[in-house]
């Protein structure tokens, strides 16, 4: 690595000035409701033997990796709250800004087994106990975890090839790309290029292959016979397409453009959506919404009400 730079500042919002504590707080708090939502959905699905369904499955694994993907950046956005900038090393950052795309990449590959797992109950409820046994889920699952993890590590090295000799302070919130090659003292045509080419393809294949399968799934809905199974097909979906819409409006938002086009307010804006917003919504989507789970925290918190007394 040719860099001259052995670690960065990130200034995050600078300007905020006496604002910074209250905001510390509201964040803060808001990280203490992703990690208990989070954590109770995903031990209530692996608590609740009747939950052990795909459609469960998948959801309790969504969780999982919301927690790990907010605890890659929003413990270091509450420092930078509360003391307005934080340091952090040259392989640091870089992992970090590997973590958060990894993680970012498998919930988006998640999200697209989920709508296929809908299309299967949905489309084909006589084939789909066959079809999604427990080993498919565990070699789907298995595939985007592999496939979030490798789908990043061109970027990767393309950074780690790029000499940074010039300022170190990052304006954003954490370790991304767009920031880092600001910072870069040579030429990042290539980076940006392959950046946007393999975000294009993964955004754009993702939301026509989800966007293909609902289209079928509602118009199977459609020709159903009993207002009683379109309402309750209906419902099975609303969860997921709501999370969807969610994850990848934000995240088309801030990377499917060139990175050329680069700014600092806009990014911390949006990344605050889709670091806080989605993971504090998701438990609540698939909680608040879903019978099935509800009668499962009801019942687990009557079980602990009873030990207790």
């Amino acid at each position: 690595m040719n860099q001259t730079v052995s670690g960065f500042v990130i200034l995050g919002f600078s300007s905020l000035g006496s604002l910074r504590h209250p905001i510390f707080v509201i964040f803060l708090f808001l990280y203490f409701l992703i990690i208990t939502g989070n954590v109770t959905i995903a031990l209530i699905i692996w608590a609740e033997p009747r939950l052990h369904t795909p459609m469960y499955i998948f959801a309790g694994m969504l969780s999982f990796l919301d927690i790990c993907y907010t605890a890659v950046t929003i413990p270091q956005i509450l420092v930078i709250f509360w003391i307005g900038r934080v340091y952090i090393s040259f392989s640091g950052c870089l992992l970090q800004m590997y973590f958060f795309h990894s993680l970012g990449i498998t919930e988006n590959y998640l999200l697209t087994v989920m709508a296929y797992d809908r299309y299967i109950a949905i489309c084909n409820p006589l084939r789909y106990s066959t079809l999604m046994t427990s080993g498919c889920c565990r070699h789907l699952v298995f595939a985007c975890w592999l496939c979030g993890f490798m789908s990043p590590v061109t970027k990767l090295i393309l950074v780690t090839l790029l000499p940074f000799c010039g300022s170190n302070e990052i304006r954003h919130l954490f370790c991304d790309l767009s920031p880092l090659l600001h910072l870069a003292c040579a030429d990042t045509y290539i980076n940006v290029i392959t950046d946007f080419v393999i975000n294009s393809c993964i955004i754009i294949l993702t939301t026509a292959f989800i966007a293909l399968t609902y289209m079928k799934i509602i118009f199977t809905i459609i020709t159903m016979n009993s207002a009683e199974g379109r309402k309750k097909a209906f419902s099975t979906c609303a969860a997921h397409i709501t999370v969807v819409l969610i994850f990848f409006g934000s995240v088309t938002f801030m990377y499917v453009r060139p990175q050329k086009v680069y700014a600092p307010e806009y990014d911390q804006l949006v990344t605050i959506n889709y670091t806080i917003l989605t993971p504090l919504l998701n438990p609540a989507v698939y909680g608040l919404r879903n019978k099935e789970i509800k009668k499962a925290v009801k019942k687990y918190l009557q079980h602990r009400g009873t030990r207790f007394r």
